[in-house]
């Protein structure tokens, strides 16, 4: 028996090409951001990890070296706060609200309770809105 499939048709013209260009350039600048943050990762932090290994087998590396090594990936670490508000539109604005520096004039910074509720997915109730309880 063969069961007869719907041929798939996809949206009306500019529209859908308008729709899958705008998720491609976003893949392709999420892909870009990851592949940045990967590389930069991997080049500082796997000498560290082969000096490791080369250190346990042969006792031969100088402690100085392998502290150069250990700061190289701390380095790393230093290095993300600023390669995500590079890449990341969201981050960005995101760290904005919270970051007295970075505001714009005239919009007010949220409450933390306002965040709670915000991202608690529950709505303020009856009985038990912020109202009420203060």
């Amino acid at each position: 028996l063969q069961v007869p499939r719907a041929p798939s048709q996809p949206p009306a013209g500019s529209e859908s090409r308008r729709f899958t260009n705008k998720h491609s350039k976003k893949a392709l600048k999420a892909s870009l951001t990851l592949g940045i943050l990967l590389g930069m990762f991997f080049m500082a932090w796997l000498p560290f990890f082969i000096t490791n290994v080369t250190q346990a087998v042969c006792s031969c590396v100088p402690a100085g070296f392998f502290d150069v090594l250990t700061w190289l990936g701390y380095c790393n670490s230093t290095m993300n706060p600023i390669i995500y508000p590079l890449f990341m539109r969201d981050f960005k604005r995101a760290m904005a609200k919270f970051l007295p520096c970075c505001q714009r004039s005239g919009e007010p910074r949220p409450s933390a309770i306002s965040l709670s509720m915000r991202n608690s997915n529950s709505g303020p109730r009856a009985a038990t809105s912020l109202k009420n309880v203060l």
